[in-house]
């Protein structure tokens, strides 16, 4: 009987030392209550507790932690839907705060995320969205980070994953660009056909300058041609009505060479035509 005492005592002890020390892991603080009621936080290592009074309730890490906020649809200021997720890292510097200040902290802050995430977006339009995700970042992390303060919860840092449109914005963007890239070839293929017309006027304009210049520069040089002639043969009228027939005759064979001459008409008296026109020139 008395062996049976003294077992039992030394159980009853043993149970007692099992039910005072707690051994609490690196990376992790317990939270103690007394008769239900909170009454400390162990820290890392060997820790002493009040046996049958004192209990563990709840274990919390104090590594870092990473939240994955799931995609949600956002509105944007100029009524554009895109598809935004991000990512949070907390770190809990108060575990007693932690939970006993919300009944699910990290339900909690995922909530909080996803609500002013829809908040800063849906003030920005759709291009300003797209392209600035750090200033989400700086504007999404001033709005949470005092809310879970009084959590006893640290935001260390939260970023932007994803910031999409939609498939069926994606899709009219698609659109959008091809018609644009169109507009753009439309545009080049014009302004190249207009440089062409351009330089192929400038060419004709010059070729006729050219060739008004040429035609001036032949009559002033027959003009003095046929001063000189005037001046050589004085009165005598057969070698100038022998020159002036040969021109004519020469006129009068290009005339017939033309595509576009169907009948040319001859003088009857050949000299008394070259005589009218020794009598103009006089």
């Amino acid at each position: 009987m008395d062996l049976y005492v003294v077992i039992a005592f030394f159980v009853l002890v043993l149970l007692t030392l099992l039910k005072g020390i707690r051994l609490v892991p690196q990376g992790s603080k317990w939270v103690v209550q007394r008769l239900g009621k909170y009454h400390s936080s162990l820290n890392p290592g060997l820790n002493l507790i009040v046996p049958f009074i004192d209990t563990v309730s709840h274990r919390v890490t104090t590594k870092d932690i990473v939240l994955d906020i799931p995609s949600q649809e956002v509105i944007t200021l100029d009524n554009v839907v895109i598809i935004a997720n991000a990512v949070a890292y907390i770190n809990i510097v108060s575990p007693e705060k932690a939970v006993y200040g919300v009944e699910d902290y990290e339900l909690a802050i995922r909530t909080l995320v996803q609500t002013s995430l829809r908040s800063i977006v849906g003030e920005m339009a759709l291009d300003d969205a797209l392209s600035s995700r750090d200033r989400i970042k700086a504007k999404l992390k001033a709005s949470i980070s005092d809310d879970i303060a009084d959590w006893g919860i640290t935001l260390k840092t939260v970023e932007i994953q994803d910031i999409n449109p939609s498939g069926t914005m994606q899709q009219a963007m698609e659109e959008q660009a091809a018609a644009e890239r169109q507009r753009r070839a439309t545009v080049t293929r014009a302004d190249g056909e207009k440089t062409a017309a351009i330089l192929e006027a400038d060419g004709r304009l010059e070729a006729s300058r050219r060739d008004a210049e040429a035609k001036v520069v032949l009559a002033e040089a027959t003009k003095e041609a046929l001063t000189k002639v005037n001046e050589a043969i004085q009165d005598k009228e057969l070698p100038a009505m022998y020159l002036l027939g040969e021109k004519y005759v020469e006129a009068i064979r290009d005339m017939s060479k033309s595509p576009n001459s169907k009948l040319v008409v001859l003088p009857a008296d050949i000299p008394a035509a070259v005589r009218g026109l020794m009598s103009n020139t006089k």
